[in-house]
C-alpha cells in the first residue's frame, strides 16, 4: 500500500490536481494543513449573519445609511466566508470554498473600518467642528480610498502569487511580499485614524474642561451623554479589534502560504474570527441610530442646513453669490 507521503512520479498535490482528500492529497498539503472545526464555523457564520441583519434593520429604522450599509456588508461577507470554511471543513481540498472564505475574509474588514471612518466625521461635526485639526470631511475621503487601496495591493499581490503556482518560487516570493506591504499599509492608515480620532477626544475634553460649554453647548451636552459614551466605547473596542486582526495578518502572512501560523486554527480563530466578531457586534449592538441620533441622515441633514444658514447670513450680502 502506498503510504501518505510517497507521491506518483512528478505529482504535486494542489488544488488544481486534487479535489478530495485521499493518499495522494493528504490534508497536511493544503494551504490551511487542517480540517477547520465545524461547529466554530457554523457559529461564526451564524454570528456574523444575524449582525448584519441587526445592522440593516437599525439602519432602515434610524435611517443612517452610509455607516449600516458599510458594516451590514462587511458582516454578510464575513458570513459567506465563514460558510466556506465550513464546506472546507468538509473538504480541505475544495477549491471554490476555500477561495470564498479567502476572498471574503480578507475584503470585509474594509468595510467595516468604512464604517468606523464615517462615525469620526459625524461625531466632529456633532461635538465641535473647530476643535478638529482638519475638516471632517476629510476624514472619510481620506481614509476610505487609503483603505480600499490596502486591499487593492493585497489583491494585486494574490493575483501574483496566483500566477506563481508552486513552481515559480521567487515570482511566489514577490506576490507575498506585496501582500505584506498591502497589509503592513492597512495597519498604518488605521493607526493614522486612531491618533487623529484620539487628539480630536483629547482636544474636545479640554476645551469643555476649561469653560467650552458655551460656546458649543450642544456639543458640551453630546460630550457627556451617556448613550453617545458608550457608543464612543464600542466604537473604540471595534476599532481596537480590527487593529488587533490586522497585526495578526502581519504575522501570519510573513512565512507565505501554508506557513506554521497560517495553519494555526486556535491563532486564526482568536485573532482573526473572533476578533471581527466583536467588531461586527460592537458596531451593530450600539449603533448610532440608537446611540449618537446626530449620525441620522435628517440630523445630518438639518446640521448641514443650519451650517449652510450660518454661513449664508455672513457670505451671501451680494445678489447671485452662494456658498458651497
Amino acid at each position: 500500500m502506498t503510504s501518505p507521503t510517497t507521491f506518483p512520479s512528478n505529482w504535486i498535490p494542489t488544488y488544481d490536481t486534487c479535489d478530495e482528500v485521499s493518499v495522494y492529497c493528504p490534508v497536511k498539503y493544503t494551504t490551511l494543513g487542517y480540517y477547520p472545526n465545524l461547529g466554530v464555523n457554523i457559529f461564526l457564520a451564524i454570528g456574523f449573519g444575524l449582525a448584519a441583519l441587526l445592522t440593516v434593520a437599525i439602519g432602515i429604522w434610524k435611517r443612517t445609511w452610509g455607516f449600516s450599509i458599510a458594516v451590514a456588508s462587511g458582516c454578510f461577507l464575513e458570513c459567506a466566508g465563514y460558510i466556506g470554511r465550513c464546506f472546507v471543513s468538509h473538504n480541505p481540498w475544495n477549491g471554490d470554498a476555500f477561495k470564498l472564505q479567502i476572498v471574503s475574509i480578507v475584503l470585509a474588514p474594509t468595510l467595516v473600518c468604512a464604517g468606523i471612518y464615517l462615525t469620526l466625521k459625524h461625531i466632529v461635526e456633532a461635538i465641535d467642528r473647530t476643535l478638529s485639526r482638519v475638516s471632517p470631511r476629510l476624514y472619510p475621503i481620506v481614509f476610505i480610498p487609503a483603505d480600499v487601496s490596502c486591499l487593492a495591493i493585497q489583491a494585486i499581490g494574490g493575483g501574483i502569487a496566483a500566477a506563481a503556482g508552486v513552481f515559480n518560487y521567487e515570482l511566489l516570493k514577490h506576490g507575498n511580499r506585496v501582500i505584506m506591504a498591502g497589509v503592513s499599509l492597512q495597519v498604518v492608515v488605521l493607526v493614522a485614524f486612531g491618533l487623529l480620532g484620539g487628539d480630536y477626544l483629547w482636544r474636545a475634553r479640554r476645551h469643555f474642561k476649561n469653560g467650552g460649554h458655551d460656546s458649543s453647548p450642544d456639543g458640551a451636552s453630546l460630550f457627556t451623554d451617556k448613550k453617545f459614551r458608550l457608543f464612543l466605547i464600542a466604537v473604540a473596542g471595534a476599532y481596537a479589534a480590527i487593529l488587533i486582526r490586522c497585526i495578526y495578518r502581519i504575522a501570519e502572512m510573513a512565512g507565505g502560504w501554508a506557513n506554521p501560523i497560517m495553519q494555526h486554527e486556535s491563532s486564526f480563530v482568536v485573532l482573526e474570527s473572533f476578533m471581527l466578531l466583536i467588531a461586527c457586534w460592537l458596531l451593530s449592538g450600539f449603533a448610532p441610530g440608537l446611540f449618537f441620533p446626530q449620525m441620522t441622515s435628517s440630523s445630518s441633514k438639518r446640521a448641514e442646513g443650519a451650517e449652510t444658514e450660518k454661513r449664508g447670513g455672513v457670505e451671501s450680502d451680494s445678489p447671485g453669490m452662494e456658498t458651497a
